[in-house]
C-alpha cells in the first residue's frame, strides 16, 4: 500500500488541484493507496476545500503546530509500506511519485528529491546551498537538496521516530544515522502560483538549531553523564568563586 502525506497551511487555492494530480497518478499505479492531508489550523478556507475531496483522510490540528508536527502526525497514521511526502503548494510534482517508488524498491530506505532546476529566487538558492553544505559536514550525509519536500520512505524505517521543531528537514539524516540506506533523485520543481512561502530567516535559524540537536543526539552516547559532568564543573567553579570571595573579604576587613 502507498500512503501519500502532505501538510496543509493556508493553501485553499491549491489543495483541490494537488489532490486531483495525486489521485490521477496513484490511480495509474494499480496498487492500493491512501491520501492523507494534515490540516495545520489555517487562517483561510483550506479545511472547507479539503472536505470537498475524496478519497482523503484529514488530520485536523486545533492550533498551528508547524510542518514537522504535521508530517509526524501523517507518518503515525499512514498504513502503507511506502510513504510519500510532498508540499501542498504545487511546487512539487506528483508525476514524480512513480519514479520515487521505483527507486525506493531498488533497495533503498529513503529517496530524497533533488530540485536541480529550482524555480526560487537567488536568495533562497544561496541559503539552500549553504544549508546543504552545513548539513553534510555535520551529519555526513551528502544530498544536493535536503529541504526538498517530495520524498519516499519505507514505513519500516519510520517506526520509533518522533519529530519536533524543524526536524522534518533532517529526517533523511536521522534515518541515515540510524542505518538507513539513503539516495536522491532529480525531481520537477514548479514556481509557486498561489499563496505565499512559509520559509523565512527565522525558520532558517531554527533549522540550524535542530541540526545541532540531531548531531548531539547521535554523537553523545551517554547524555546524562555529559550533563552530570557539566553540572559538576559549574558547581566546582561556584565553590571556587565563593571561597575566593570569602578570602578576599576576610583580607580586606580583617
Amino acid at each position: 500500500m502507498i500512503s501519500v502525506v502532505f501538510p496543509v497551511y493556508n493553501e485553499e487555492e491549491n489543495v483541490g488541484k494537488l489532490h486531483a494530480a495525486i489521485k490521477r497518478v496513484v490511480d495509474g499505479l494499480g496498487e492500493p493507496y491512501e491520501i492523507i492531508a494534515v490540516y495545520d489550523d489555517s487562517t483561510d478556507n483550506t479545511l472547507f476545500e479539503l472536505k470537498k475531496l475524496s478519497p482523503v483522510k484529514i488530520v485536523v490540528f486545533a492550533k498551528n503546530r508547524g510542518q514537522t508536527s504535521a508530517l509526524d502526525a501523517g507518518f503515525k497514521i499512514a498504513k502503507g509500506d511506502v510513504v510519500i511526502t510532498l508540499d501542498a503548494d504545487l511546487q512539487n510534482d506528483p508525476q514524480d511519485i512513480p519514479r520515487l517508488i521505483k527507486k525506493l524498491r531498488e533497495g533503498y530506505d529513503v529517496v530524497s528529491g533533488w530540485r536541480r532546476d529550482r524555480h526560487d529566487d537567488w536568495g533562497r538558492k544561496v541559503l539552500s546551498r549553504s544549508a546543504n553544505w552545513l548539513t553534510w559536514k555535520v551529519t555526513g550525509l551528502y544530498l544536493h537538496d535536503h529541504a526538498c519536500a517530495i520524498k519516499a520512505y519505507k514505513k519500516s524505517v519510520l517506526v520509533g521516530v518522533n519529530l519536533y521543531g524543524e526536524m522534518h528537514v533532517f529526517l533523511p539524516c536521522i534515518l541515515y544515522l540510524r542505518g538507513a540506506k539513503v539516495t536522491e533523485l532529480e525531481v520537477t520543481h514548479h514556481a509557486r502560483a498561489h499563496g505565499f512561502s512559509k520559509h523565512n530567516f527565522l525558520k532558517a535559524v531554527k533549522d540550524i538549531s535542530d541540526l545541532m540537536v540531531v548531531k548531539f543526539i547521535f554523537s553523545v552516547k551517554r547524555p546524562l553523564l555529559l550533563f552530570s559532568l557539566v553540572a559538576v564543573v559549574f558547581w566546582s567553579l561556584s565553590l571556587i568563586s565563593l571561597a575566593a570571595a570569602v578570602i578576599v573579604g576576610w583580607v580586606i576587613y580583617s
